[in-house]
């Protein structure tokens, strides 16, 4: 087996509220190349804080985290934000997608985010477009499109790169159940393909589509399965 990319070791998150509050407690979590976790836990279970975590978007108060080998404590912000953007592709609720520009355009912001090359961008985004079959929409305006439409632009935008993980927050608690099971059967064709995905979700039918589950309670990690 291969070692696991993301590797955390009793991970605790605290915020200094006045009682302080315990987001993260001890937190022992592995994900492997190729593999599609689920975190499942109601609202304020501290799933969201845990992906921010693996994502570098926040910092454990304890225990160390480790992504593909790299103890990320050791790393500066310039050198988090570079291994943030080279390697960690993230999938939201609410889509983040600018009006004004086309789903083409949203697109190839991806890479100059991540500071990519400026030669042939436009021809990778319309292949990250046919990857989640909307290549018809590409100069269609975001405001044009359904709620799943705009779940699969948000994702050709996360894996334009492509990314080592693929990080997804409620990524389908903006759609209808039919767009749900449109996305979630993208997300398997994904992994199918080889991308490692974690999806934090409070729907057991949307958790019970990864290959693993795991399930979060009050901060801490009660299993998986």
């Amino acid at each position: 087996m291969q070692p696991p990319i993301i590797e955390l070791r009793r991970i605790g998150r605290r915020f200094g509220t006045d009682p302080p509050l315990d987001a993260l407690i001890d937190v022992d979590l592995e994900v492997y190349p190729g593999e599609w976790l689920a975190i499942a836990g109601p609202s304020g279970s501290g799933k969201s804080t845990l992906l921010n975590i693996m994502g570098l978007l926040d910092v454990q108060t304890s225990g160390t985290y480790r992504f593909d080998g790299i103890d990320v404590a050791e790393l500066g912000d310039p050198q988090r934000e570079g291994l943030r953007s080279r390697a960690i592709g993230f999938v939201f609720q609410s889509f983040h997608l600018i009006g004004h520009r086309t789903v083409l355009e949203n697109v190839m912001l991806s890479e100059v985010y991540r500071k990519g090359p400026l030669q042939q961008r436009s021809e990778r985004a319309a292949e990250a477009l046919a990857q989640v079959a909307l290549s018809e929409r590409a100069h269609y305006r975001p405001t044009r499109l359904s709620g799943g439409e705009r779940q699969r632009v948000a994702i050709a935008r996360a894996i334009m790169g492509p990314p080592r993980v693929l990080l997804c927050d409620e990524p389908t608690g903006n759609i209808d159940s039919a767009m749900t099971n449109a996305i979630l059967d993208l997300f398997a064709e994904l992994n199918h393909g080889g991308l490692t995905i974690v999806t934090i979700t409070h729907d057991a039918d949307v958790a019970g589509r990864a290959n693993r589950q795991v399930r979060i309670v009050d901060g801490r990690l009660r299993g998986s399965r």
